[in-house]
């Protein structure tokens, strides 16, 4: 008569624990707060956030062009006639409107 032997219970539950945690950690590691994914849309992020910064630099440094150019110590008179076209809708006596 042959007896079988069964495998020691615990060296499966070892197993099974090993395993999960095993799962756990590498879900972890790709998908998690600090994983491989949420690094890529840091990446992303930072390249869009660098591009708007760049755009608003440059609309501030136009800006500070045009007030420095229609302030008191330097009066462009080209961009004075512009804004005043623009803005107040004035007209030169010698020109004609066609609407």
């Amino acid at each position: 008569m042959s007896i079988r032997k069964r495998p020691p219970m615990g060296l499966f539950i070892y197993s099974l624990v090993a395993f999960g945690l095993g799962a756990y950690f590498t879900f972890a590691a790709v998908q998690g707060d600090y994983g491989l994914f949420r690094g890529a849309e840091v990446k992303a992020e930072t390249r869009a956030l660098q591009a708007q910064l760049d755009d608003l630099s440059s609309q501030v440094a136009r800006m500070e062009n045009l007030t420095r150019r229609l302030s008191d110590d330097y009066l462009d008179i080209d961009l004075l006639d512009q804004q005043a076209r623009d803005v107040l809708g004035l007209l030169r006596s010698d020109e004609i409107v066609i609407r």
